[in-house]
């Protein structure tokens, strides 16, 4: 959520009236749905279920989003980890 903010903050900081600019908040780096769960595992101190199941039809082997671009306009680089970030979003909703 830190990096999340501080995208939004520069986002508006570079406004302009009339311009419709969009930006990707990626890290140009893949995170797997394992590594997720395993995140939220370790932030919350909670089991988290989960079932394998394989892909779908249709379902990409990968998606990564990069951030080029938030750095180039914004000076926008990911700061946190995806540990960090789930501990971010869980200690915003104990709130």
């Amino acid at each position: 959520m830190v990096d999340l903010a501080d995208a939004h903050v520069r986002a508006l900081d570079a406004a302009e009236a009339g311009v419709h600019e969009v930006y990707n908040l990626g890290t140009g780096t893949g995170t797997s749905v394992r590594e997720v769960i395993g995140a939220v595992r370790q932030a919350t101190g909670h089991p988290v279920p989960a079932q394998e199941h394989p892909r779908r039809p249709g379902d990409p082997a990968v998606l990564v989003a990069s951030g080029r671009k938030a750095a180039e306009g914004l000076g926008w680089r990911p700061r946190r980890t995806v540990k960090e970030m789930v501990e971010d979003a869980w200690t915003a909703r104990e709130r």
